[in-house]
């Protein structure tokens, strides 16, 4: 493949693809929460009324899959556009196929399922969640570990946030805005970060949010940006959802920034989805993140992340809440692998874009030679290998030691052990 026709394509990508915008598609319009809850607290729940109506998007498939005709599959920047125009063209039938169960196998080919098998791992992410779930149930059930309170407003946490990334990025080079339709509570995109107008925010809030958004979803868009050879790597494409909320969690666990409570609304969403594809409806779904201690509003939005475009009578879903753990996973395996067999260079390439974990290694001719270039910003987690390497050869360590052959007792008896030979020296 020409240089010039590798050029063309990049720059011909983004246009083709930036019509099939999946959140906004999947958006729900004002006053559905407050009209469920309504109903709801007055004993009379019903589902949501909120209109199911595809998008058509033939034409935008139609000229994806004519790029994708375009691309030599076999140079490593042809291959990556291909399978990235393949990414929209699949999230553009997903969008089409609203309301039907074709939207859930489309959901589930971008952002897999919570029960995905991983033969090998010979475990999957419902372990993972039901894993957390349980072990955190005990420290929350307690008094030792205190609940944390959300009051600040998002304007007064917009005005904390903007000096934040101006001191990363450079003065005004990435926005702030408040926007009152999000179900999350931040959403980060190439060159700004909306925050839902109506939330109020915790202290952990803070790094949680800068790290997970700014410093990952941010950060590999500008990155992309940035390359001169092939900017297509600034697009966040659904094949890279998964890779890309990896990051941004492990961000969250590297940093100190997630608490106990952030951890189990990954896990319960998780498990959610299952249960809504396993035919749970979404007043069901709704009771059981009420029952798991979540507020009435959390709740709510939790439900809604996960009936986006799904039928709300149960047996579909939006799956994409299955990408985090997933993605977690995924990440800290390839960077534990990177520490192991000595390729630091990995880590940066993670950042160098909007990847897959695949197009690290895929591309790695492409970044070996200087065709493509590292990162320019690089959260300090990451900048700093020596303090990786650290935590990642001790994680990789510390789950060789098999903690269902101990308890308590049978450790402090290791441990007297231990006193009693040091003592009888």
């Amino acid at each position: 493949m020409s240089a010039a026709s590798l050029s063309e394509l990049d720059a011909a990508l983004p246009a083709l693809a930036r019509k099939i915008r999946v959140l906004d598609a999947l958006s729900w319009p004002d006053g559905v929460e407050e009209t469920f809850l309504d109903h709801w607290r007055r004993g009379q729940a019903r589902l949501p009324d909120v209109e199911l109506r595809p998008r058509e998007h033939s034409a935008d498939i139609a000229a994806l899959e004519s790029f994708m005709g375009r691309c030599d599959k076999g140079h490593p920047a042809g291959n990556f556009l291909a399978v990235t125009a393949q990414s929209y063209a699949t999230a553009g039938r997903m969008l089409g196929a609203i309301g039907t169960p074709a939207f859930t196998q489309y959901s589930q080919a971008l952002y897999r399922r919570p029960d995905f098998p991983y033969p090998r791992l010979k475990v999957n992410m419902l372990d993972a969640a039901r894993f957390f779930l349980e072990t955190t149930d005990a420290l929350l059930g307690g008094a030792q570990i205190p609940p944390s309170t959300a009051e600040i407003p998002a304007e007064d946490f917009a005005a904390w946030m903007r000096p934040e990334l101006d001191r990363f990025f450079g003065p005004e080079q990435i926005s702030v805005v408040l926007d009152p339709n999000l179900a999350a509570k931040a959403i980060a995109g190439s060159s700004r970060i909306r925050l839902r107008a109506s939330a109020l925010y915790s202290e952990l809030d803070k790094q949680q949010l800068l790290q997970h958004e700014a410093f990952v979803h941010v950060a590999t868009a500008q990155n992309g940006a940035l390359q001169p050879k092939l900017k297509s790597l600034a697009l966040g494409a659904p094949r890279t959802t998964t890779t890309q909320e990896g990051i941004a969690t492990l961000a969250e666990l590297f940093t100190g920034s997630m608490d106990i409570n952030r951890l189990r609304r990954l896990a319960l969403r998780l498990l959610a989805v299952q249960q809504a594809l396993d035919g749970a409806d979404f007043i069901q779904v709704f009771e059981g993140f009420l029952d798991a201690g979540q507020s009435e509003e959390e709740s709510f939005r939790s439900t809604q992340r996960i009936f986006r475009g799904a039928d709300l009578r149960g047996g579909s879903a939006f799956t994409k809440d299955a990408a985090y753990l997933t993605g977690l996973l995924g990440v800290h395996t390839l960077l534990r692998l990177a520490i192991r067999d000595n390729r630091p260079e990995l880590v940066g390439r993670l950042f160098a874009g909007r990847l897959s974990l695949g197009d690290t290694i895929r591309l790695a001719p492409l970044f070996e030679s200087g065709w493509l270039q590292g990162p320019v910003h690089v959260p300090d987690w990451a900048r700093d290998l020596r303090r990786l390497a650290a935590n990642l050869a001790f994680s990789a360590f510390i789950t060789r030691i098999d903690l269902q052959v101990l308890d308590l007792e049978v450790f402090m008896t290791f441990a007297d052990k231990h006193e009693a030979d040091a003592s009888a020296q």
